[in-house]
């Protein structure tokens, strides 16, 4: 398998796997895949701008961008996100295995590919502050979600609360009645 593969199949085939969800879930969980998009970029930006890590092979036109950045972190979130969403022990519980996961065996494949590199092999602590600021990212996910759905409440009661009637249908506070 070569690594063009690879990159593409962590970047198309997980969109695919929403065919299986429900529209409503998707319109549901996507702020949050969104909200994984953009953290992740921003991570992986400081992270090679700092040289701490460097890309040497990924899907046109990302550059130096991991491709999985924009497939399988989202769609996992949102997957995540819908089986876990409201026991949040259990969400934290599987985004600890998936970090592991990511961190001890998705990442040292990716290097020993030449795809995703750590520029300091020999340090320990990459592989610490990897773990740590995946846990950091998705705890700040969850509540991101929490907050979409507290903001959809207040809304939801907002707008059913006003009575929107066009100004020539109001009474005048000036007029009085005829009598």
């Amino acid at each position: 398998m070569t690594n063009q593969v690879i990159v593409w199949s962590m970047l198309i085939p997980p969109w695919l796997t929403l065919f299986f969800m429900k529209r409503q879930e998707i319109k549901r969980w996507m702020p949050a895949a969104l909200f994984v998009i953009v953290t992740t970029t921003i991570i992986h930006e400081v992270g090679f701008t700092w040289g701490i890590w460097e890309t040497h092979e990924n899907t046109y036109p990302l550059g130096h961008m991991i491709s999985f950045t924009y497939g399988a972190l989202p769609v996992g979130a949102m997957w995540i996100l819908k089986y876990t969403y409201g026991r949040f022990w259990l969400y934290a519980a599987v985004q600890l295995v998936g970090s592991l996961t990511l961190v001890l065996l998705v990442q040292p494949w990716l290097h020993i590919r030449g795809i995703f590199v750590y520029i300091d092999q020999n340090n320990a602590l990459a592989g610490i502050g990897a773990f740590s600021t995946t846990l950091g990212h998705f705890l700040l996910v969850y509540l991101y979600q929490m907050w979409q759905d507290e903001g959809l409440v207040l809304s939801k009661r907002k707008s059913s609360s006003i009575s929107l009637q066009p100004a020539a249908t109001k009474p005048d506070p000036d007029d009085k009645p005829n009598k």
